[in-house]
């Protein structure tokens, strides 16, 4: 029996060294014992014996650096095990049905939900009594994340001087520096600051209770989590009120917007007519589709339903038209097929809150069966009119990945026929520079009657979301 010792439970570097040389002598992985532990009186390992000539795919190294911070004790077994069979078995891993890489995938998976988790939920408290303005956090990350996702906070708090404190390990940024140091314990977490007040405030006010999905939330948040994120202590009683507050957002009047915005979008809107004076501001596009008259879905709907989300943002989604309730609500993405989205986006690492989301066609085309208002597919003139605002949006959004949800939408940002099944799964260059992907809109997600052809094309789905995000570097 061998026994390979490695400085670290994150120690790719040892365990590669260690397998390369393990694999060279033949060593069967059921002859291994692989650790972390160092004896008091080590001795020094033996000189590495030459590989022969194995090369492995990219795949699997890939795989490799996300399964090593699983915190599972059989993760370096697990990779040596797949490493042993694949100079055998060269097509193991594009194997779906495999036991090993079904489980290192599934450890993968379970490693990249984690650093998402991270990236959302770190809560930085300001250090009072500090020379210099220093906030730190205390995070329990499900797996072994904190040094790989360290350079994310880096990009994103330049400019700020901050610590993380986790078990596993602590990262600091001075400026100028990424500093790691041994774990920590949770007596040495911060105190909650004044600041926190404030962002429970900020919290209760942006909370929707229309789109609440208590089920989703617990998903996209697990409770782990709720002891470190001051606005946690809310959730029971905003869950608890959610129906009351959604029945008066329904019954209360459509806000009508300031004079002073109408009567600029109503200046942009008569102009538009003459192909001239675009819209320049989100406000102006808000209150224009209001009262646009380009074409006659307007007549039929509640109100216009312009686009939510960051300006600028670098991942734009552009679907077909409001449905019902986003008609009633007056925001896109807020019914059924919002729903699926939001679940893909979740497992696609993607956070909503970070793109600009939108639709082709800003009314709601549909007909009246009974009590029911039933979809109907905007025609091309009504998808070619209403580029006049999808295009204004683009330009204050400025985008540097579009993504089109079923083909209306690609029509509308392209401006021609663009099948999905021949354009999904790549990168399109647009005139703008951006770059466009074509994927199915969640609503026909909705309405795939085979079990196994919807999972497929949910997974395809994912996936398409998935390649968005990295495009947009948000991944």
């Amino acid at each position: 029996m061998r026994v390979a010792r490695l400085e670290s439970e994150i120690d790719l570097a040892g365990w590669r060294s260690a397998a390369r040389s393990l694999r060279a002598e033949g060593v069967e992985p059921r002859a291994v014992i692989w650790t972390v532990e160092r004896e008091l009186f080590d001795l020094a390992q033996p000189s590495p014996v030459a590989a022969a000539n194995f090369t492995v795919p990219a795949a699997f190294l890939e795989l490799a650096e996300q399964v090593i911070l699983h915190r599972a004790a059989d993760r370096f077994a697990l990779l040596y095990r797949i490493l042993w069979r694949l100079e055998r078995e060269p097509r193991l891993i594009d194997n779906p049905a495999d036991a090993d890489m079904a489980r290192a995938r599934d450890m993968a998976k379970a490693v990249s939900r984690a650093a998402h988790k991270m990236k959302a939920f770190v809560r930085f408290r300001l250090i009072e009594g500090a020379a210099r303005e220093t906030y730190a956090a205390w995070f329990e990350p499900a797996h072994r994340v904190t040094e790989a996702v360290a350079p994310f906070f880096v990009r994103r708090f330049t400019a700020m001087d901050w610590t993380i404190l986790t078990p596993d390990a602590c990262v600091a940024w001075d400026g100028e520096r990424l500093m790691v140091s041994e774990g920590a314990d949770p007596a040495d977490a911060p105190s909650e600051d004044a600041q926190e007040e404030l962002w429970r405030t900020y919290y209760a006010s942006i909370f929707n209770p229309a789109r609440l999905n208590p089920k989703q939330m617990r998903q996209e948040m697990p409770k782990r989590y709720w002891r470190n994120l001051p606005e946690a202590a809310l959730i029971p009683e905003l869950i608890a009120t959610a129906q009351d507050r959604a029945a008066a957002m329904v019954a209360a009047p459509t806000r009508a917007p300031s004079d002073r915005v109408l009567k600029a979008a109503l200046r942009h809107a008569r102009e538009a007519s003459y192909g001239q004076g675009a819209p320049t501001t989100s406000e102006e596009v808000e209150a224009g589709v209001q009262v646009c008259r380009r074409c006659d879905l307007w007549r039929d709907a509640t109100q216009g339903v312009p686009g939510e989300g960051p300006r600028p943002a670098p991942l734009m989604f552009v679907g077909e038209q409001p449905g019902d309730q986003e008609d009633l609500a007056g925001r896109p993405f807020v019914g059924p097929a919002g729903q699926v989205f939001d679940k893909a986006l979740a497992e696609a690492g993607v956070s909503r809150d970070q793109a600009f989301v939108t639709n082709a066609v800003k009314h709601f085309k549909h007909e009246v069966r009974g009590k029911r208002r039933i979809h109907q597919t905007p025609d091309r003139g009504e998808v070619t009119a209403c580029r006049w605002w999808l295009d204004a949006e683009r330009r204050i959004v400025r985008p540097r990945v579009i993504v089109m949800l079923g083909a209306t939408a690609a029509l509308g940002v392209v401006g021609k026929p663009t099948p999905i099944g021949a354009n999904r799964g790549k990168a399109l260059q647009l005139p703008d520079q951006a770059q466009g992907v074509v994927t199915y809109h969640p609503s026909f997600l909705l309405r795939v009657p085979d079990a196994d052809t919807k999972a497929k094309a949910y997974a395809e789905f994912v996936e398409d979301l998935r390649m968005a995000g990295k495009l947009a570097g948000l991944i």
